[in-house]
């Protein structure tokens, strides 16, 4: 038995109230590195939706950003973000998701977004489409860079490395409207989808950060690819860009030149 849409997006729902909830109390927080924070929001709807997971499928297996990888079945894999953008979270900007995916066979089969604060649920089905609150969502008609908007990020410990994202970043800002860094990178894969932003790339995510946008975007109309063509969607890093059909190959182009530029 697999999952169906209507069951991960009441978990989902559930999951976004907790987070509601959790961030008008005294929220708890911690730092597991120097730029990097988890609060007691991240581990109680992590929890929440495993136990969901566990009960319904217990054969499954997870990916999951707090507690790792529990073992199951590998055919049927699940991805899990409790709060993606915890910093935001934290500190009371309400631009922060809940992502959740799941894969068969390696193949993305469900994947939903939420948006706590402003109560904006998107999601998808593999060959059915993607909705945000019932309604079909599309990646935006914009043909030319500089009438386009893009989303990116910049991870804390690559600053001060070749992989910094910066020179990316300044080559894209003289070419399009604008580059915004909001924080989630699972809600910039939804906006995406939903057609507010032309495009989005980043370096150094995991499987969590992505896997729901991946296949909401690709539902929508648009393409998700590794950033160069190197390493693997849902596995170990992942360097990714994202973008309506005219703009991808654009923006490609661009990205691939600044990778071969010499150190």
């Amino acid at each position: 038995m697999e999952p169906t849409l209507d069951q991960v997006v009441s978990w989902v729902k559930e999951a976004a109230s907790m987070a509601r909830q959790m961030r008008q109390e005294d929220l708890q927080v911690h730092h597991k590195s120097k730029a990097d924070l988890v609060t007691e929001a991240d581990t109680a709807i992590e929890a929440f939706l495993i136990d969901k997971i566990h009960t319904n499928f217990p054969n499954h297996s997870i990916k999951a950003e707090e507690s790792g990888q529990h073992d199951g079945d590998q055919e049927d894999e699940w991805f899990i973000d409790p709060i993606d953008g915890t910093l935001n979270y934290a500190h009371g900007l309400p631009q922060y998701a809940i992502s959740v995916a799941y894969a068969c066979k390696g193949e993305l089969k469900l994947g939903v977004i939420a948006n706590p604060p402003m109560q904006e649920y998107f999601y998808a089905e593999a060959g059915k489409g993607s909705w945000l609150n019932g309604k079909p969502i599309h990646v935006s008609e914009t043909q030319e860079l500089i009438d386009s908007m893009l989303i990116t990020g910049f991870r804390y410990h690559l600053l001060d490395t070749p992989r910094s994202n910066i020179n990316n970043f300044i080559r894209l800002s003289h070419e399009v409207q604008s580059v915004r860094r909001l924080g989630s990178a699972a809600l910039d894969l939804a906006y995406v989808a939903c057609g507010r932003v032309e495009g989005f790339w980043e370096i150094d995510l995991s499987p969590w950060d992505v896997a729901a946008g991946i296949l909401l975007i690709r539902e929508a109309g648009g393409i998700v690819s590794t950033l160069h063509g190197e390493g693997h969607l849902l596995k170990g890093s992942v360097d990714i860009l994202a973008a309506n059909p005219v703009i991808f190959p654009k923006l490609q182009a661009i990205l691939n030149e600044e990778h071969a530029k010499p150190l």
